[in-house]
């Protein structure tokens, strides 16, 4: 039996287009790659030293250099690489002694879980803020919004993650600073990751709902009779959310990212 021609037409090219988009990633998944190794490389020290320490001898350190393969000619060593990434083989983190694999999989989970919670904060933050800003437009509600959501932008995660401990954790003792045990060790960390992202979202829901609001579909359905709250979250802010929900999945790659110093602020474990 063969599929719905309703089913066919639409799969077949979204299917298409999934296909397409994923093999777009391969080249600028091997350019990041590239790039990436190679700035390693230029960069000044010797991670060889590093790991041993200033009081490491010349024969323990050419030693391990010869173990890592550090002393092979660095194209050698981008073959190697490459083909283990293509296997699935990361290397072995100069750091932690360990496979880049096993750290990935062990602490990227509670990254990933921060960036979640993070984004939910945005969410419930800026969208009844955006709202009432765009009502309230030329009002005092909007000014002191438009005011929390300029400061949002200004103050970055490794200034605000520390105002957010002095004030909740020891001063007033509320909030726990470092773990991940439960919901209480989410909110500080995802309010200093969200921050940003909250007031960026904030004034795109004011932009689009003062957008929506003049759009003639609103007129018509105020004309109907309709109450302002069916108008605006029925019909204005079903639209107006459209551009807001783009740019939150934009925004997830720069919440993991930020992630990374938010959690150096708050350290999970």
């Amino acid at each position: 039996m063969g599929l719905p021609s309703s089913l066919s037409y639409t799969s077949i090219p979204m299917f298409a287009f999934i296909v397409r988009r994923l093999l777009l990633t391969l080249p600028v998944v091997w350019i990041v790659v590239t790039l990436v190794f190679g700035l390693i490389h230029l960069v000044p020290g010797d991670p060889v030293a590093q790991m041993l320490g200033e009081g490491a001898s010349v024969g323990e350190v050419e030693h391990l250099r010869h173990d890592l393969g550090l002393d092979r000619p660095v194209l050698e060593q981008y073959r190697t690489y490459m083909l283990g990434v293509m296997h699935g083989d990361l290397g072995q983190s100069f750091r932690n002694q360990e496979p880049v694999t096993t750290s990935i999989l062990t602490r990227y989970p509670a990254t990933i879980e921060l960036a979640i919670a993070s984004t939910i904060f945005s969410i419930i933050l800026a969208v009844p803020f955006g709202i009432v800003s765009a009502i309230r437009k030329g009002r005092a509600a909007d000014r002191f919004i438009g005011f929390l959501s300029l400061l949002g932008v200004s103050l970055p995660n490794f200034a605000l993650g520390p105002i957010l401990i002095l004030f909740f954790s020891i001063m007033l003792g509320l909030l726990p600073v470092s773990g991940r045990d439960g919901f209480l060790h989410l909110i500080l960390p995802a309010v200093t990751l969200g921050g940003g992202l909250a007031a960026i979202t904030t004034r795109m829901v004011r932009g689009s709902m003062l957008e929506e609001i003049r759009q003639d579909y609103v007129r018509t359905a105020r004309a109907k009779g309709l109450s302002e709250r069916a108008v605006l979250f029925g019909h204005a802010l079903r639209n107006g959310l459209i551009p807001v929900i783009t740019v939150l999945g934009l925004q997830a790659g720069t919440l993991l990212t930020g992630a990374i110093i938010t959690e150096t602020i708050f350290p999970p474990s």
